[in-house]
């Protein structure tokens, strides 16, 4: 996929063109004779075909070569070749002589295919016109066989360059749509024909033609042809132009505009004029740009010279012939004589230019998009303009005699970009073909500022053939449908005859100083368009390693992938790394593949064991008869908490359970370089563990599956109790869980690497702080707390087995098991304290939501943390100051506990809260109590000014407390909410619902004004 020169005709009788426009090289005498391998060796050396005009039609089925009045056109014609397969040729149709009148030579050619006007086309050409200018001013319009349509004696100075512009469908909306035109340039002048003018007459021409020819007639009446004609100023030399298209300007530049030709006074239209703009080379200045505003020159009518066509002759009887066919001999013979009228031109002084004395430029190719121009001048250097801005944006030296083309290439829409945008315009690129045949070198370069993409040994006497137009006559409406088939960029060696069409990609557009990378992006999304089709070859073809690396992620991010699939092309992607020479090879690839093949290994085996476990049960672990009694102490707390928590809850689609997609596994999964291995760091463990814990899956089977997958056992056990404190709710509805969960960190534990061998009773072990800083950092207290149970069971038999081993007769005494003391305690009065909290809410109280609590939380919210907690649901639950003062008072008494069945929601709310008092009696003191609970009401009442039944509870919350509170932070005055409540109470009538309350109210907040 890379830049090419592909072979797609061959000119035939190359060689009697030649003899027939250089007839000097065949009046040698027979001692002059040579040898055929002579010949061709004159033929290669000589440069005979730089000496023509050639011109090739955008179809390729047309090639017209010319000198001076001579002039061969080659039509298109297909046969087979020795091996069978068709081949394109051109062969020569008519040869004969252009010029009539005396002196004058074949300057410029161009070939402009016409549209068929039929509902039934498809694209083609109908046929093609060959507009010929001469020396002596003329325009020639001929067809494929050399008969002559139109002549037109436009200027009197030599023709010195013909070029087309055609219908173009607007890339993007809001583009100025061109029309089609047909310039000629004059050493001082420039004529342009409107293109549906032009065709309307070609096609008039040739019908006359036909009928006369049928009728045996030889004369045809033209219709005239409307033009217009700049006389451009202010350049000593013109060689070459581009007409540009209309143009409008933005409002800023015309304002510039304005001011600078015209100075302070200058006035500025409401609109920006539409304007056609023209580009000149040549010299002083080096390039023109010209603006011609629409409307500023009428289209010319002038007298037509026409030939007389005879299809029974062939022959051309007068260049000049009148208007009317039926004089006489003589008369005719006078009107040729006469020249016909030519119209004076309107002038058009140059706006701007590149100036450079010294330097003469010699010609000019305008892109397909009209944004971009190359310029080749005498010093051998190739510009690029920016048409727009008027600036030389890039040079090339060492280009002399260059010959320029254009190649415009679309990107390829795939099905993903169809299902995403079907009308969404694609992208487009274009390349600079640059011939230099002095080096015999033919290059293209990426524009604007991209490098060299591809270069070709030629030979020095080629030629490059670029028509820069398509087909004349399309419009918006004709061209829906069609599919025009053109050469963009064509070159012609005369050595064999061989016409190749230079052939780009498009993502070397996208390339930088290495094309391979640009190749292997290119790869890349044939890798992603052919995953549904599962051939996945390419991925090995791929040479740069990022860019390997990126295929093997969209591969491995592809959820049609099947398993298999992807660990085959990640085991052979493998394979081939490790074939290749060891210091070559990118290491991070290299562990990149390794990973994600264990990953998928790892995915394999799991899936596999994903089946209910119908092995015979194990007997049960020695070790774990110990927790019963841990167990049956946490229970009533417990119990309690999944009441609370066993209403129902909303639940999502991809909360359900079903089986995990292989590149959502993968994709959880994030790999990182460490000393040894490869961590790997997972966001989710459920697929690994939720088997076990749940019973569905053998444990014995995982943990061994586990082991053999490499994962470090800090992050299994990172997983494990991931999914274990996630999973709150159902750990709680499964009785086992708590046994495999027991069975998987004994497992765990272990494995190699997970204690440290130097590990004594004496110390903490940073295992075992791993699973403490998980739960107390957990808000899933039940959880937390039947973790801490378990791992504290399994550090204990791990410690006891140590002690045996090494202090036979000392009574074992660790750190590690203080600590596991202390965090099972914490957990315990959390688990309590987050069993109130659960409380539901009376239907209509205000508050916020349920507060979720931790001991890390607690711990860092200081000594009133917990109050602070308990007042908001006092508050939430409106329990009355006279309750919660029997609470406070009556905590620490024995009471007989009553059924969950016989408990009230008062009875509950009692329950818990002295539960918790007796756990946390510090910071639940009567007090600081009373305090939080007046700051939570006075929070509240500065919320909501008008809820009274706060302030009343406020007012006598604070005649209970047996401390003084200060009320000057509060932020309203008490003045100022009297005066608010005796206007409220004005405005109640005294039958109304609320006016003794407001009484009571105003009441209050005068106690509270008048205390010191």
């Amino acid at each position: 996929m890379t830049c090419c020169l592909l072979d797609f005709g061959r000119v035939q009788e190359l060689r009697q063109v030649r003899e027939f426009l250089f007839p000097k090289h065949n009046s040698a005498g027979p001692e002059e004779e040579k040898t055929q391998a002579e010949e061709e060796e004159q033929q290669q050396s000589a440069p005979w075909l730089q000496d023509c005009v050639l011109s090739l039609s955008p179809c390729s089925d047309l090639l017209v070569i010319a000198r001076e009045h001579k002039a061969a056109f080659l039509s298109a014609k297909w046969r087979t070749d020795v091996s069978g397969q068709e081949e394109m040729t051109l062969a020569v149709t008519w040869s004969g002589t252009l010029s009539a009148e005396e002196g004058e030579c074949i300057s410029s050619v161009i070939c402009i295919p016409l549209a068929s006007q039929k509902r039934s086309s498809t694209g083609r050409p109908d046929w093609t016109c060959i507009v010929v200018g001469f020396s002596s001013g003329y325009v020639r319009f001929y067809t494929e066989s050399g008969v002559l349509l139109l002549a037109q004696l436009l200027h009197e100075d030599p023709v010195l360059r013909l070029k087309c512009r055609t219908y173009e469908i607007p890339r993007h909306p809001g583009v100025t749509e061109q029309h089609e035109e047909l310039s000629i340039l004059y050493p001082a002048a420039l004529v342009t024909i409107d293109g549906f003018s032009l065709f309307q007459s070609l096609r008039a021409c040739r019908n006359q033609v036909a009928r006369a020819a049928a009728a045996g007639s030889d004369v045809i009446q033209p219709p005239p042809l409307a033009y217009k004609k700049w006389g451009l100023q202010d350049m000593d030399t013109i060689t070459d132009h581009s007409s540009i298209g209309i143009t409008t300007l933005s409002v800023f530049d015309q304002m510039k505009n304005a001011s600078i030709l015209g100075g302070f006074h200058a006035s500025v239209k409401g609109s920006p004029p539409a304007m056609s703009q023209y580009i000149t080379v040549g010299g002083g200045p080096y390039t023109g740009f010209y603006y011609a505003i629409e409307g500023s020159s009428q289209p010319l009518l002038s007298h037509v010279a026409l030939a007389v066509a005879s299809k029974l002759t062939s022959a051309l009887f007068s260049a000049a012939s009148g208007w009317l066919g039926w004089k006489s001999k003589n008369e005719e013979e006078s009107v040729q004589k006469q020249k016909p009228k030519v119209e004076p031109a309107t002038a058009l002084p140059v706006r701007f230019g590149l100036p450079d004395s010294r330097r003469h430029g010699e010609s000019i190719c305008l892109s397909p998009c009209n944004t971009m121009a190359g310029v080749t001048d005498d010093f051998g250097r190739v510009t690029l303009l920016d048409v727009a801005r008027g600036i030389a944006i890039r040079m090339w030296k060492g280009y002399r005699d260059a010959q320029l083309g254009w190649v415009q290439v679309s990107e390829a829409r795939g099905e993903r970009d169809l299902a995403i945008s079907p009308s969404m315009p694609r992208r487009h690129a274009q390349f600079l073909v640059i011939y230099a045949p002095r080096r015999g070198i033919l290059e293209v370069w990426g524009t604007q500022h991209g490098p060299r993409v591809g270069a070709f040994t030629v030979g020095k006497h080629c030629r490059l053939l670029y028509a820069g137009h398509r087909l004349m006559g399309v419009n918006s409406v004709t061209s829906q449908g069609w599919q025009i088939h053109t050469q963009q960029v064509c070159l012609f060696d005369p050595v064999n005859g061989a016409l190749r069409a230079v052939t780009v990609p498009f993502h070397l557009a996208l390339s930088d100083k290495k094309s391979e990378r640009a190749k292997d992006m290119h790869l890349l999304r044939r890798l992603i368009t052919l995953l549904r089709s599962r051939e996945v070859d390419v991925l090995l073809d791929i040479k740069h390693p990022a860019v390997k690396k990126q295929a093997l992620e969209s591969l491995l991010s592809n959820k049609t992938a099947p398993v298999s699939c992807l660990t085959n092309v990640t085991r052979a992607l493998l394979a081939s790394l490790k074939e290749q020479d060891p210091e070559a090879v990118d290491e991070s690839l290299l562990q990149f593949c390794s990973s994600q093949l264990k990953l998928l290994q790892l995915y394999t085996d799991v899936q596999l064991l994903h089946t209910p476990d119908t092995s015979p049960t194990e007997p049960e672990h020695p070790s774990f008869s110990g927790i019963e009694e841990d167990l049956a102490r946490v229970g009533p707390v417990l119990q309690r908490f999944t009441e609370m928590n066993s209403r129902p809850c909303v639940s999502f689609a991809q909360d359900s359970s079903g089986p995990l997609p292989v590149r959502t596994f993968l994709s959880q999964l994030e790999w990182y370089w460490c000393i040894t291995n490869v961590i790997f760091v997972c966001i989710s463990g459920s697929f690994l563990f939720w088997g076990c814990l749940s019973g569905q899956s053998p444990l014995q089977r995982v943990c061994e599956t586990l082991q053999e997958s490499g994962i470090s056992p800090q992050q299994l056990l990172s997983l494990l109790l991931s999914v274990w404190l996630n999973k709150e709710k159902d750990v709680l509805k499964c009785p086992d869980a708590v046994s495999h969960l027991h069975t998987l960190l004994s497992t765990l534990s272990s494995m190699k690497g997970a204690v440290d061998e130097s590990w004594d009773g004496q110390c903490v072990s940073p295992w075992w702080q791993q699973v403490r800083t998980a739960c107390v950092q957990s808000e899933s207290s039940a959880a937390a707390l039947l973790a801490a149970l378990v791992a504290h069971r399994v550090a204990k038999n791990a410690i006891t087995r140590l002690a045996e081993s090494k202090f036979q007769e000392w009574e074992c005494v660790s750190l590690e098991l203080e600590q596991w003391a202390v965090c099972i305690k914490q957990l315990e009065d959390v688990l309590a304290l987050q069993t109130l909290l659960c409380l539901p809410s009376p239907q209509g109280s205000t508050g916020g939501a349920v507060t979720r609590c931790s001991v890390k939380t607690l711990l860092e919210s200081g000594r009133g943390g917990v109050a602070d907690c308990v007042s908001k649901l006092i508050f939430r639950q409106g329990v009355s100051p006279d309750l919660l003062r029997d609470i406070l008072q009556r905590r620490g008494e024995n009471k007989p506990a009553q059924q969950p069945a016989q408990q009230g929601g008062e009875e509950k709310l009692e329950e818990l809260l002295e539960c918790v008092c007796q756990r946390i009696p510090n910071s639940l003191s009567p007090d600081v109590m009373f305090a939080h609970c007046s700051w939570e009401n006075v929070v509240q009442w500065n919320k909501d000014p008008e809820f009274f039944v706060v302030l009343f509870l406020f007012n006598f919350l604070m005649k209970k407390m047996v401390f003084f509170f200060n009320l000057s932070f509060l932020s309203f005055p008490l003045s100022q909410s009297s005066q608010l409540i005796n206007k409220v109470i004005e405005m109640l009538p005294e039958i109304h619902a609320q006016y003794s309350l407001a009484l009571h109210l105003l009441e209050a907040v005068d106690s509270l004004h008048e205390e010191p």
